[in-house]
């Protein structure tokens, strides 16, 4: 067998991973290191050399790209079209599982998929059932109490108050929410996913059947999963399967979403007998930008450790530049954008990095000022839009009549008469006959409202049974196109005349051209309906924006994860911003933010500036700054400093030297130590500069706040 085509494009260390024998293994990928190109010459080899089916594997990725775009490779590679390998996110198969097997996970054959912003609905209208001040119970707070335990695969039943009221509320709110989602057959992106583990727990023969079927499993992004997920996987995985898990410690970056780290150390000891391979080669970025990153990077404790590498050049030494504020950041960062494309450059090769998104304002002006194209990268996404949730809550009562989200999205969108009061009176009987909203409706039109309320409730009701009898014989196309004419939303927003409207009806008439290419899966027992409906609700949230023109790339750290730039900057590296203010008293906090920044680094193909402002006005406040910590971590020989024409202040050069001879003069002061003062109390330093007697460092106390402190005479003890 020619096995060429699947080998010769591989470096020794990939070749060793995607040839290696049916035993767990664990790929630690760097950046730019191919970790893409493993997993699909993994698949392939399993499949084409090994003869394993494609059934037989199951590949899970982080985004539904991801998924068709390793799918498409594979296919590309073997020649031919793997149909019956499952592969797709965390929450794609769960929901396929759960479809498959929803008498099994106790859940109604047309449940229906809600989104972050129904499921905040649904507990804003919890709130208001219950009588419960929601300026006290924040509504997202509770949305994130309850996502979070079910993250860790909880159920309100597991948790226990510890004597705490303010946490006992909040699992009643929980008790409240699960049965209420479980009265009208509603599934939220968590519960996807505890569900699925539950279905596999509580159905030991179900199983079996899985564990014999996905003999192999292929998961990307490993760093990146959370404690359900993990637990999924082992579960699924047992005593015999194989799992191959790619991922780097290095870009752990979501631990605020519960993603861990520590998964990676945890899979060594579930199989001890997991075999590791480091990918180090990378295929993207200068040595100098490597060399920076790597440097940086070696300041974390909690990493398995590696040492990014290229054959190519050495490249361009990384610029920083000491802006005055954010203003003189944001002209600096615009010239060098000029210069990019009178060069003749791509206007998308060139992104602006930032750690918060309130730091994108005066950039953006200061672009629209030099005429310069812009997208910010991560905004609203097609099937996030207000006009196409109104669609799809139309779709989904078409579909499911006791879909109680949808009913209170549209019950009066377009607005047809049915008050506030009318509605509350719907969710009343609701509460007393623990029944839907829309059952609610009918009963109370008869015998609770006055005509004129009742007149409109009804024909409410009347024109959601007309379009589900309209529509019942129709292409899926024809009835998206049915539903958004019929519920009177095109004619609502034309109705305004602005370019607002305009773009609204435009959306709504993609809706339309999405369902028209929309091909459903023959092999799911479900209507082309349900199953356009679950893949809106899934792709909310991923890249559903328009196609990239050619203009600069404007995003967070986080947002650029897994892409790359000729030309990338990284701004506002100022301690407070980035690291973060929340962060540095936090070891693990400061861990993940050298772990963002080595990310940003990484983003880097041939030139990277770095900036800074010594003065900052953010969120409405005007603060001094220190250059961040981050830059001082990366070597002299990497940067090369650029400095406005008249220098009012010290060079950060000179900064970071002193630093570094303050902490070797001082044995034990390191940023990040933790210290306590007689005075202050405990704290964390910060910052340091100066030398010999004139050494200072700024310490953070937990009560007292920020100081700085001469270290002669602050007698600190270390922590």
């Amino acid at each position: 067998m020619d096995v060429s085509p699947i080998l010769e494009s591989l470096n020794d260390a990939q070749r060793q991973a995607v040839t290696s024998p049916a035993e767990p293994m664990l790929v630690i990928a760097g950046a730019g290191s191919g970790k893409t190109r493993v997993l699909v010459h993994r698949a392939a080899w399993l499949i084409d050399v090994v003869g394993i089916a494609p059934q037989s594997l199951l590949a899970v990725t982080f985004t539904n790209k991801a998924a068709a775009e390793m799918r498409g490779r594979i296919e590309a590679l073997l020649g031919m079209p793997v149909n019956h390998l499952w592969i797709g996110t965390f929450h794609g198969l769960a929901h396929r599982l759960l479809r498959r097997h929803w008498r099994e996970a106790r859940l109604p054959q047309n449940f229906q998929i809600i989104d972050s912003d129904d499921q905040l609905r649904l507990i804003k209208r919890l709130l208001k059932s219950l009588e419960i001040d929601d300026s006290r119970w924040v509504p997202r707070e509770i949305q994130y109490f309850i996502n979070a335990q079910k993250d860790e695969g909880l159920r309100h039943q597991h948790l226990d108050d510890d004597g705490d009221l303010d946490r006992r509320q909040m699992i009643s709110l929980y008790a409240a929410y699960a049965e209420l989602c479980e009265r009208g057959g509603l599934v939220d992106f968590a519960e996807l996913l505890l569900r699925a583990h539950e279905l596999w727990r509580d159905n030991p023969e179900l199983l079996a059947h899985y564990r014999r079927r996905f003999s192999h499993l292929l998961v990307d992004e490993f760093q990146d999963t959370n404690a359900i997920q993990y637990a999924w996987l082992r579960l699924l995985a047992g005593d015999t399967g194989v799992p191959f898990v790619v991922g780097d410690d290095d870009q752990s970056i979501y631990r605020w979403r519960g993603a861990r780290v520590e998964h990676i150390l945890r899979f060594q000891k579930d199989f001890p007998a997991a075999k590791i391979v480091k990918l180090e080669q990378n295929y993207r970025s200068t040595a100098t930008i490597l060399g920076a990153a790597n440097a940086l990077i070696a300041n974390n404790n909690s990493r398995m450790g590696k040492n990014l590498w290229t054959d190519g050049a050495d490249g361009e030494t990384i610029k920083l530049y000491a802006a005055y504020n954010e203003r003189d950041e944001a002209d600096f960062v615009i010239a060098r954008l000029r210069d990019w494309i009178d060069q003749g450059n791509v206007r998308a090769d060139a992104a602006v990095l930032y750690r918060s998104n309130a730091q994108s304002r005066v950039l953006e002006e200061g672009l629209i000022n030099a005429g310069i194209p812009y997208r910010v990268y991560g905004g609203l996404r097609f099937f996030e839009r207000a006009e196409i949730k109104d669609a799809l809550a139309y779709l989904r009562l078409i579909s499911n009549r006791d879909d109680d989200s949808a009913f209170e999205r549209v019950v009066n969108r377009p607005t047809r008469g049915i008050g506030a009061r009318t509605v509350e009176a719907m969710r009343a009987h609701t509460r007393a006959n623990s029944c839907s909203m829309w059952r609610a409706a009918g009963a109370i039109a008869s015998d609770e409202l006055n005509s004129r309320a009742a007149n409109a409730v009804l024909a409410f009701l009347n024109l959601i049974e007309s379009m589900a009898r309209e529509t019942s014989g129709l292409d899926l196309q024809d009835k998206v196109d049915h539903a958004i004419h019929a519920s009177g939303l095109i004619d609502f927003f034309r109705k305004d005349r602005g370019e607002r409207g305009e773009t609204r009806v435009e959306n709504l008439m993609e809706l339309v051209s999405a369902a028209k290419s929309f091909t459903p899966d023959l092999a799911e027992e479900m209507s082309p309906l349900d199953e356009f409906l679950s893949h809106a609700a899934l792709e909310a949230g991923e890249g559903q924006a328009d196609a990239w023109d050619d203009c600069v790339q404007l995003m967070t750290m986080h947002s650029a994860k897994g892409l790359e730039f000729p030309l990338v900057f990284l701004c506002g590296m100022e301690d407070g911003l980035f690291p973060h203010q929340r962060s540095i008293a936090d070891p693990g906090g400061l861990e993940e933010e050298r772990r963002l920044c080595y990310v940003g680094i990484t983003r880097a193909k041939q030139i990277l500036y770095m900036t800074y402002a010594e003065q900052r006005r953010l969120h409405g406040m005007d603060k001094l700054s220190h250059p961040s910590r981050f830059i001082a971590e990366v070597p002299d020989e990497f940067i090369e400093e650029i400095r406005p024409r008249v220098q009012v202040s010290r060079p950060v050069r000179s900064a970071r030297r002193s630093k570094s001879s303050a902490l070797q003069e001082h044995p034990g002061i390191r940023l990040g130590q933790r210290v306590r003062h007689r005075k202050f109390g405990d704290g964390v330093i910060l910052n340091c500069e100066g030398q010999g007697a004139h050494t200072r460092v700024e310490v953070n106390f937990e009560t007292a706040g920020t100081k700085w402190l001469v270290l002669s005479y602050a007698n600190l003890d270390l922590m």
